[in-house]
């Protein structure tokens, strides 16, 4: 299986999952709770988000942010409510790809589920311009090319929403930020809603508008800017205190 989530293929067909009455949002999440084995892995999480904005969801390992991605793909069993816009269409990058034993080119990969597509554009999405690299197995690229391929993957059928879980693993740390740029660039042009997951402060500040803090329930959410205040960063890092009803930011 080329994904460990295993439904990488499905996942980005996903249209109109629910509706939201609000037209200037994109997502709802209403009183969210998962267990996993009986044991609670997301309790009473809620929070709205705006179209066109992007969303950093930060926490320690094991705070449920994989899971919550995979809840809002719908993929895993949750009560409560996920409410998406209409007619949205998620594409999908999960944290872990197992590819180094696959043999399989990236041009390979990249027609995978795709009826018609334009190998060089989906390259010129995300910024990979050498053609050459199109006939190279997928085991063989560097960390930063391979992340770019299922970017442009992702990308393909023109979502208009992104789901990132650690988009830069594995990536050298040079190769970081010009993957975000990349990432903010395609937003910009193509009005995209991006939720993504990280460990980096800095990231959070350059290239996400808000920031969802999540330790098993949300201990903070608002705009990304304010991750500097002392407030914030005692509701991040110290002990955890839930947050059960969140404002809507604008």
């Amino acid at each position: 299986m080329l994904f460990n989530s295993g439904s990488f293929l499905e996942v980005e067909r996903r249209t109109g999952l629910s509706t939201l009455e609000n037209e200037d949002n994109i997502l709802k999440v209403t009183d969210l709770n998962v267990k996993l084995q009986n044991q609670p892995i997301l309790e009473h999480v809620n929070f709205t988000l705006k179209k066109g904005t992007t969303l950093a969801v930060l926490g320690p390992n094991g705070a449920g942010k994989s899971v919550m991605f995979r809840v809002l793909l719908k993929l895993l069993p949750y009560e409560g409510k996920v409410e998406w816009a209409e007619k949205v269409k998620i594409g999908y990058v999960p944290q872990n790809v197992a590819v180094s034993d696959i043999p399989i080119s990236v041009r390979e990969f990249l027609s995978i589920g795709k009826n018609e597509f334009d190998p060089k554009r989906a390259l010129s999405l995300v910024k990979l311009n050498d053609a050459k690299i199109l006939d190279k197995r997928l085991g063989v690229l560097s960390g930063g090319e391979l992340r770019r391929v299922l970017i442009a993957w992702a990308l393909i059928d023109n979502p208009n929403v992104l789901l990132l879980d650690e988009p830069t693993m594995g990536v050298d740390v040079g190769s970081e930020e010009p993957i975000f740029l990349m990432l903010n660039g395609v937003k910009k042009s193509n009005k995209m809603t991006i939720l993504l997951i990280t460990h980096d402060i800095h990231i959070v500040q350059e290239y996400s508008d808000f920031l969802l803090a999540l330790n098993k329930c949300v201990t903070f959410f608002g705009k990304s800017a304010e991750i500097a205040s002392m407030a914030t960063q005692q509701a991040i890092y110290g002990e955890p205190v839930c947050v059960e009803t969140v404002r809507s930011e604008g």
